[in-house]
């Protein structure tokens, strides 16, 4: 793949996120980034050059008028054993945010170029430090939600899958020889095949791991991606009570006004290592004002492009047409039943709301009284997962949906490989869809790419990144 001319600029950006902190950094990278260097730091011991990999004490300096802007650590380190495998400064700064900018805009002004998300991480990949696998794993590290998340992306990140997959392409390559000897002396074809040795090694070999494979991407993606769960119910039925609740914190205003809930509010929290979006919405009721209507609104388009639902009702009260109509709302997405309030009843006759609402699972809880919060806990992950499954992270690698949707049409490709040596197609027509396994594989690690997909790829990184 050729270095576009962009690679040909020296970029710069801030790699911290904005805020306070005690700490900031600026990285920039190419060709000039050790001239950028010697031209705005000012070392405390002169120094005739920069050693490679080493941190100096000084200033960073604005030539224009002798103007000292931070007191900094400075690197130098030297391509290839870089990121990005060019030449490559970091600026350890005070972590001002206004002063980061101030340096940044001083390097810019100096012919450098401001980085576009994921450029480093791009150059890295367009270099040959990574691979196209590593480079997604960088995005799974910075933005892993939880400590299972994080886990499944380490291994990814020191090239597993790339292995993988090289190990799975090294076996299709020895498969196409074969078939490219086989169209050179067609006479010896049934020899030189020998189909059913070829067969069961596409089975075992390639056809098995890349299905282990695509489990793990199932098994996954709720780990790396979470679900989201939208609250839905009438209003003051304890559906912000509940968000809070099961935050352990005071995120929504709860009054006994019905109503308060305008728009949603969304916050993550976990439970048994899987992130779950919790989505609190505004009670769905005939709306009395337009602010109101707007959040009702939005809380319909949150039941559409949630995982599940949460529909709370009030065990102190009887069913009401709104709660019917909720519940017509919600189509095949899985429910899950709160029946809050139990504080203020005696007892839930379960099969009343069995009967009510058949097949759909329940659980009786109070928010007040902080009581069947775990067992609602539990009913969630069951809603989610599934009672009968054993649902548990996969022991090491979890590939993404892109990886998935490639080995899944590689799959194919090998199936139908297998399934024409096993009817006697001719080895040219079988070289077709063992290339097409190659070039499915060859898209996971970055080989066979598209550019749009690239782009796709590196634009969901942060700046600095």
């Amino acid at each position: 793949m050729g270095k576009p001319e962009e690679m040909e600029a020296t970029i710069a950006a801030i790699a911290t996120p904005p805020g306070r902190g005690g700490i900031g950094i600026i990285r920039i990278s190419g060709i000039k980034a050790k001239e950028i260097l010697r031209t705005i730091f000012r070392p405390r011991r002169a120094t005739s050059d920069f050693k490679s990999h080493r941190l100096y004490y000084g200033w960073i300096v604005d030539p224009q008028g002798n103007i000292e802007l931070d007191e900094v650590l400075a690197v130098f380190m030297a391509a290839p054993a870089t990121y990005t495998r060019e030449d490559v400064v970091e600026i350890h700064c005070h972590g001002s945010y206004i002063l980061l900018q101030n340096i940044l805009h001083l390097i810019l002004t100096l012919g450098v170029r401001l980085a576009d998300p994921g450029e480093f991480t791009k150059r890295a990949f367009l270099n040959g430090r990574i691979d196209l696998t590593r480079a997604e794993a960088v995005l799974d590290v910075i933005g892993a939600k939880t400590s299972t998340g994080l886990r499944l992306a380490i291994p990814q990140l020191h090239g597993e899958l790339f292995q993988r997959m090289e190990a799975l392409r090294q076996t299709l390559i020895e498969v196409r020889a074969i078939f490219e000897v086989a169209i050179d002396f067609p006479d010896d074809e049934q020899e030189i095949l020998a189909v059913s040795a070829l067969t069961d090694r596409l089975r075992q070999e390639v056809e098995e791991p890349v299905s282990e494979l695509i489990i793990a991407c199932e098994q996954g993606r709720i780990f790396r991606e979470g679900i989201s769960l939208v609250i839905l119910g009438r209003p003051n039925v304890g559906k912000s009570s509940l968000l809070n609740t099961l935050l352990q914190e005071e995120r929504a205003i709860v009054t006994s006004v019905p109503g308060t809930t305008r728009d949603t509010i969304e916050e993550y929290f976990t439970i048994k290592g899987v992130p779950v979006r919790l989505i609190d919405t505004a009670g769905i009721r005939e709306p009395s004002e337009a602010i109101e209507e707007i959040g009702i609104r939005k809380a319909r388009e949150r039941l559409f492009t949630a995982d599940a639902v949460l529909l709370v009702l009030d065990a102190s009260a009887p069913l009401t047409l709104e709660d019917q109509e909720i519940m017509a709302m919600m189509g095949e997405k899985p429910v899950l039943l709160v029946i809050n309030k139990m504080d203020l009843v005696d007892r839930v006759e379960p099969g009343h709301y069995a009967r009510l609402f058949p097949g759909k699972p329940f659980v009786c809880i109070s928010v007040k009284e902080n009581q069947g919060i775990t067992a609602l806990e539990e009913a969630l992950f069951e809603l989610v997962v599934g009672r009968e499954k054993a649902f548990e992270p996969p022991s090491s690698i979890a590939p993404n949906f892109r990886h998935q949707v490639a080995l899944t049409n590689a799959l194919a490709a090998i199936r139908a490989v297998r399934a024409g040596l096993l009817v006697g197609l001719t080895p040219d027509l079988l070289a077709i869809d063992l290339q097409a396994a190659l070039d499915h594989l060859g898209d996971i690690v970055g080989e066979t790419t598209p550019e749009d997909i690239l782009k796709q790829i590196f634009s969901q990184f942060c700046l600095g990144k």
